[in-house]
């Protein structure tokens, strides 16, 4: 796109730009253009040369004007195509394109709080014709900046859509929607979110009801709702779309249910009584239904960390809200350490994910937080002994994505339960025929599909919190069962190798250079085989994803991060004890970064 057609895709954006904030951005980065300015010129055109691409992640990126970026013009082309790919679905005719001014009271910062029923009854519907048995569409938005103002303009759009839109009363994490999709018998949700993305990002995930069961979109679904957007983003003025008041606010009554469900993941057995264990939301909305779901299941209240409880979408306390990060759970070990904890847990900002730590003396101020795939096999070895107990069906399995650990498949094999690694993200595990359990090794699990078929890093607070307390009961701590599982069912460690570009087709370079001239050795191992997953293997969809079998059974994957520029390694071993795996896996982790280098990454 040369100069003049990105000044026309400006101007052209300009002029159905809703907000206010993002119009004054976009009015000074267009007269500096003007003006010569090439810096201003050079963010034009980052900003409109292409499109923030509508996949199976459904959107995700930096808060500002422009096609590239996530905005209001954004949110409503998506929600509009959303819309018209429910409607399609439900057999309902495509929806006339009438023009129709949006609502009084949409700006931006008239939006900071969602309406109430009392409002919404004054306001009385606007559009005719949306009947009781229309298909549902569910919204849910967590504490990150306008994600209220997203979810509003979604509603309104639904219902201008001619579908029952239902917007949660309140922010509430990204696994309450998920239940909601479910409980409401919803044609489809979303969720304005960006998990532990950078405090300027925000992101639209769309979930699909009926034969999907709650599941986040897969393809072709993608396609098909990116080509409705396309088709609303063609038409160049999101002022056409017709809007209505006359969505509803849901009752408490969804938030309850999950409540219950949840504290039945692991009711506290008697030995939970007195155990001390710390708490962060890391700024985002987890602590509220959490600490709701705590108190039913009978569990002690936790020690929180005050600094990082309430919804914060600047994330002051962090460099990057993700516990992964190095730094993330500083606050939260010290607040361990002033309260002699036994347990640390904490979850992302929109609650979907969960990090554990537990009391390490060799480790840098006495805790240690334990990796994903450690936490996903003990979880796994919970559901796996549960579900024999409880008579498994046939066909009952675990499933994890094919970067997490092989240990699961032994827990399965253990227990003569069925195995399924699938494609990365939970829209591929939570399909996992006759699952019972998932995971993955960036901290999400599923341990409750009967109610949500998403990762849920409350749920699975709970089930860590039973295990904890169960294995407490016994005199055994979190590091005993952690040695108990070695012992079960071998010694696995993992490790993950992984470099952060600016240019993102660096990674493609690098993943084309793989392909072409296949690597021999990963340090001092030869490399047996290699899977190349673009060419469908083992019955998984295609995928950017190279897998190589070493010599003496450890396994390297190499995949583009979906949610961030990174090209990532996943590396995996099975030793004869801990120490032995221990060495093993960081040897494997030299000749990984070695591999890296060699190849341009």
């Amino acid at each position: 796109m040369n100069a003049e057609a990105v000044l026309a895709a400006a101007r052209a954006w300009l002029a159905q730009d809703p907000d206010g904030e993002t119009r004054a951005e976009l009015r000074e980065l267009i007269a500096d253009t003007e003006n010569g300015d090439e810096a201003a010129a050079a963010d034009l055109a980052d900003r409109f040369a292409t499109r923030l691409a509508f996949g199976t992640a459904g959107l995700r990126g930096e808060l500002g004007a422009g096609s590239n970026r996530m905005n209001r013009v954004l949110v409503a082309q998506a929600a509009a195509g959303l819309a018209a790919y429910v409607r399609e679905r439900a057999g309902m005719p495509p929806l006339a394109a009438e023009p129709a001014p949006a609502p009084a009271g949409t700006a931006a910062e008239e939006l900071t709080e969602p309406p109430s029923a009392e409002a919404l009854e004054a306001e009385g519907p606007e559009t005719p014709g949306i009947l009781d048995d229309a298909p549902v569409v569910v919204i849910g938005y967590d504490g990150r900046r306008n994600s209220d103002v997203f979810a509003r303009d979604s509603a309104e759009i639904f219902a201008g859509a001619g579908l029952r839109a239902i917007l949660l009363p309140r922010l509430l994490p990204t696994p309450v929607l998920a239940f909601a999709v479910r409980h409401l018998g919803a044609a489809a949700g979303v969720m304005v979110t960006a998990s532990h993305n950078p405090p300027n990002d925000n992101g639209y995930k769309v979930y699909l009801g009926g034969d999907d069961e709650g599941s986040q979109i897969v393809s072709p679904a993608d396609a098909e709702i990116a080509a409705h957007i396309q088709q609303v983003a063609d038409a160049a003025d999101i002022s056409t779309l017709p809007r209505s008041l006359a969505f509803e606010l849901a009752t408490e009554e969804v938030v309850d249910a999950y409540v219950a469900a949840t504290a039945g993941v692991a009711p506290a057995p008697p030995a939970a009584a007195g155990l001390r264990w710390v708490y962060t939301a890391m700024h985002g909305v987890g602590w509220e239904t959490l600490a709701r779901i705590v108190e039913q299941a009978g569990y002690p209240t936790p020690v929180p960390v005050r600094d990082q409880l309430d919804p914060d979408g600047t994330f002051p306390t962090v460099a990057f809200p993700n516990p992964e990060e190095p730094g993330a759970m500083d606050l939260a070990f010290a607040a361990a350490r002033e309260a002699d904890a036994e347990l640390v847990i904490a979850n992302d900002p929109d609650a979907d994910r969960l990090a554990v730590a537990l009391p390490d003396a060799g480790a840098e101020g006495g805790w240690r937080r334990l990796t994903g795939n450690e936490i996903g096999l003990l979880l796994g070895w919970r559901a796996a002994q549960r579900a024999t107990a409880e008579g498994a069906p046939a066909g009952a399995s675990l499933a994890c994505s094919l970067v997490s650990s092989p240990g699961l498949q032994a827990v399965a094999e253990h227990f003569g339960l069925d195995f399924h690694a699938t494609l990365t993200g939970f829209k591929w595990i939570s399909r996992a025929p006759g699952i019972v359990y998932g995971f993955e090794e960036a901290l999400g699990y599923l341990v409750n599909p009967e109610t949500v078929r998403d990762k849920d890093g409350i749920s699975a607070a709970v089930a860590m919190l039973g295990l904890v307390t169960e294995a407490r009961g016994r005199g055994a701590g979190l590091a005993d069962l952690l040695r108990e599982f070695d012992d079960t069912f071998g010694a696995f460690a993992s490790d993950q190798v992984s470099v952060r570009v600016d240019d993102v087709s660096q990674i493609a370079q690098v993943m084309a250079a793989l392909r072409a001239r296949h690597p021999e050795s990963v340090g001092d191992v030869a490399v047996d085989r290699i899977d190349d997953l673009l060419d469908g293997v083992d019955d998984l969809p295609p995928g950017d994803v190279l897998r190589l079998w070493l010599a003496d059974g450890s396994r390297v994957i190499v995949r583009p991060s979906g949610t961030e520029p990174k090209l990532k390694l996943y590396l995996d071993v099975r030793g004869e004890s801990r120490d032995d795996a221990t060495r093993r896996i960081a040897a494997l982790a030299d000749g990984a970064r070695a591999l890296l280098a060699e190849y341009g990454g």
